[in-house]
């Protein structure tokens, strides 16, 4: 195996990886996506950062599931695994832009979800559109 450069491009880059999880995962318009918070068959789950939470607040209902324990938080075998992610209702992602919502959407579907998809555009476009935001309060830990 070849030594990369560093900062030479990689055999697969970002763009990449986000088209081919766009090709397969369901991407929901953001009118649509508006109008499914309170559904009681489905659960906006906000997969940013806690800091960009507390900074620019999330979905009203949104559940928070940082991407980076979201494969562990939605595995039954997982020990980190959290009920409320896996409850019959469909996961419908978020992130601040459509990029990490959709290769989570893709990551979950890998391992077997078929009750997945992620919001067109992100947070970012649903604060554009005005649509409703609530401030984020970290739950104290039990």
């Amino acid at each position: 195996m070849s030594h990369r450069e560093p900062g030479s491009p990689l055999a697969r880059n970002h763009r990449v990886l986000v088209d081919e999880a766009m090709a397969t995962i369901e991407t929901i318009p953001l009118d649509e996506a508006a109008a499914l918070v309170g559904d009681p068959g489905v659960l906006l789950v906000d997969i940013r950062d806690p800091r960009e939470l507390e900074r620019e607040g999330t979905v009203p209902g949104a559940y928070p599931a940082p991407r980076g324990m979201l494969e562990f938080w939605v595995d039954p075998e997982s020990p980190y695994y959290r009920a409320a992610l896996d409850d019959g209702r469909k996961l419908v992602l978020y992130c601040g832009g459509g990029w990490r919502s959709a290769l989570a959407a893709k990551t979950l579907q890998d391992m077997g979800r078929t009750d997945v998809a992620h919001i067109e555009g992100g947070f970012s476009a649903w604060q554009q559109a005005g649509h409703p935001v609530q401030p984020y309060e970290r739950k104290p830990r039990a």
